[in-house]
């Protein structure tokens, strides 16, 4: 027996409606399961389809972060996004950073301003690779933890859910530093608006328990071309072309606190390999200088990134193993 759902193959809605005709049958199957099933998949894989795009587009299931911990991952996802715990945060003491004194000196500066409840900046930290812009961020996560410091790390990916971030921390009690590291976009990217946005607070208020820390090798953060020094119109010149360098320019001068970062001199690259060895328990003596110095020849490059790579390889070895190659 098979059973049928039809619609009249000339109905038409009363004027003055236009809507057109429509004929055919709305739907027909049999009572025989496979043939129900058979009817029935191509709208399943359809209704699967527009599920899945909805997941992209929908918030994540909100979930109390871990307050206790103190260090976060924030990841955009829709609308909003997920604040990750993370149970292992990279950090050391201050004191182990070596040939960064007056950086370090303003930087701690700033923090304890700010979580004593004072006015404070925003800081761009920019110089050379390796020179422990990155660590001193983390540094400060150790010292003043235990004072209420947290410390987001925000990938510039991600920076589009700023917003929603900043709504889930402002009734909060601890302090927050939003960690942005190795920040800097290329032409055509426009998440750093959201950024620009969080610096200054836009038309709200700009919260009072957070403060972005961003590193970077650019100072500017984003790139500057020659052509940027000459004016230029016509078809496909900028009509305003000051006005493009200004809007380039706007981003890091929302930082106010600005730290430079300089290749090391030998003399600095031998001390921060002398503090890295100390930490495993081993002296700088006559053999370990040489290697190291030969370590920075061979990677071209004195920081202090190069000697914590140098000490991880030294202090790996075997006793025997720790000689000059």
């Amino acid at each position: 027996m098979t059973i049928s759902i039809a619609i009249a193959t000339s109905y038409r809605r009363p004027a003055p409606c236009a809507v057109p005709p429509f004929s055919g049958s709305l739907l027909s199957f049999d009572n025989q399961p496979s043939n129900r099933a058979m009817k029935l998949k191509p709208f399943l894989t359809q209704a699967a389809s527009v599920l899945r795009r909805l997941d992209q587009i929908l918030p994540p299931e909100q979930r109390e972060p871990d307050w206790q911990a103190i260090a976060f991952r924030w990841q955009k996802h829709g609308n909003g996004g997920l604040l990750t715990a993370l149970p292992r945060p990279h950090t050391f003491p201050l004191a182990r950073l070596c040939a960064i004194s007056p950086q370090t000196q303003r930087l701690v500066r700033n923090t304890e301003q700010f979580l004593a409840g004072r006015s404070a900046n925003n800081a761009l930290l920019t110089g050379a690779r390796g020179t422990g812009k990155s660590s001193l961020i983390k540094a400060l996560l150790h010292e003043y933890a235990e004072r209420g410091l947290r410390l987001i790390e925000v990938d510039k990916h991600d920076l589009a859910g700023l917003p929603a971030l900043l709504d889930l921390l402002a009734p909060r009690s601890e302090k927050f530093i939003v960690f942005c590291d190795d920040l800097s976009f290329e032409d055509g990217e426009d998440s750093y608006k959201a950024l620009k946005t969080a610096l200054d607070g836009g038309l709200s208020r700009r919260a009072d328990n957070v403060l972005v820390y961003a590193t970077s090798n650019r100072r500017h953060l984003m790139p500057e071309h020659m052509t940027d020094n000459f004016a230029r119109t016509g078809e496909r010149g900028e009509v305003h072309p000051q006005e493009a360098v200004e809007e380039k320019v706007s981003l890091s001068d929302r930082f106010g606190l600005w730290l430079s970062f300089y290749p090391f001199s030998q003399e600095d690259y031998l001390a921060a390999a002398e503090s890295w060895l100390a930490d495993a328990g081993l002296p700088l003596d006559d053999t370990a200088r040489r290697a190291a110095l030969q370590w920075a020849q061979m990677r071209g490059s004195r920081s202090g990134r190069t000697a914590y790579q140098f000490a991880c390889d030294w202090a790996g070895r075997l006793p025997h193993e720790r000689e000059v190659d």
